[in-house]
């Protein structure tokens, strides 16, 4: 399976402290102690699981913005008023309310009921990397608090945005992935019912959203709703979301329904031949042992 390195040149400071380990103290001879940031350890999944061999949509969202033409403004810095800061940079903006299709914007500051989600979506990649699926894989049990922190400040500032009757799609989406995702992380049983929440009303807005259907669907099987996340893996699956078939085939393996499983996982080497060693390994596995975790034995292939 190939993994898209992170850009970690684009990550920003606050997220860096926030998720990563203890800092590291260099003493040099005759010199003051630097501290340093250690690297976050590599992710997990895949960050484009509609695509793996695709760079993930926050970092195609930002080479968009830089080639933007960019409208400079002059306000006032926060904490102090009498201060000014130039913005010179563009942001991923999206609306806060009254939209129900994905919309996304550059500029240098969000307006009315916008919101700059720059900082968001560059975290919730992160989460992904780690977290999309049940059980999360970190390595640095300290990189783990980090996230876990984060997270817990990021789904309060979304899901005080998506309580509103009118919130937008676009903030339904990620208050839905990161409710998963604390859901995952074992944050709380109030992240599960969120996310439930979450995914009705985007399938109420629009039923057919493959990326939507994908989370839903494998939200719900690694929760126990086998059989309920059927028809959405299926869904996700012919809308071309190339992780939905490694979700159903992990999906009819908690059923118990081995040929299922075996069949979907020829279907995925035929659609993705890339992933063929991927298929084979997986079959292989199945035909084993019976039953067995797809998300197990991708791990065991990557750590072998």
């Amino acid at each position: 399976m190939t993994l898209k390195p992170l850009a970690f040149t684009l990550i920003a400071v606050s997220l860096l402290s926030a998720c990563s380990t203890a800092p590291k103290k260099e003493t040099p001879v005759n010199g003051p102690i630097v501290f340093t940031e250690p690297d976050l350890t590599p992710p997990f999944y895949a960050l484009n699981p509609f695509n793996y061999d695709a760079p993930p949509p926050f970092e195609l969202a930002l080479k968009q913005a830089a080639v933007q033409p960019v409208t400079k403004m002059e306000v006032s810095i926060q904490n102090d008023p009498t201060k000014k800061l130039i913005l010179d940079v563009n942001k991923l903006i999206i609306p806060t309310v009254n939209n129900n299709e994905r919309t996304l914007k550059f500029a240098a500051l969000a307006g009315e009921n916008e919101i700059d989600i720059t900082e968001i979506d560059d975290f919730l990649q992160m989460v992904e990397g780690k977290a999309r699926h049940y059980p999360p894989r970190f390595t640095e049990r300290q990189e783990r608090k980090g996230f876990e922190a984060k997270l817990k400040q990021l789904t309060q500032q979304l899901d005080g945005l998506a309580v509103k009757e009118n919130a937008s799609f676009d903030i339904l989406m990620r208050a839905f992935k990161a409710s998963v995702m604390a859901r995952n992380l074992d944050l709380g049983s109030v992240y599960t019912t969120n996310s439930l929440t979450y995914a009705q009303r985007i399938l109420k807005i629009n039923k057919d959203d493959a990326e939507a259907n994908f989370w839903f669907g494998f939200g719900l099987s690694e929760g126990g709703g086998q059989r309920e996340a059927i028809p959405y893996l299926d869904k996700a699956m012919k809308a071309g979301v190339q992780e939905a078939y490694l979700s159903a085939a992990n999906n009819y393996i908690a059923m118990e329904q081995k040929k299922n499983a075996i069949q979907t996982l020829k279907n995925y080497k035929i659609k993705y031949p890339q992933e063929a060693e991927v298929s084979d390994r997986l079959i292989a596995e199945i035909e084993n042992q019976g039953r067995w975790n797809v998300w197990q034995v991708l791990n065991v292939t990557k750590t072998s």
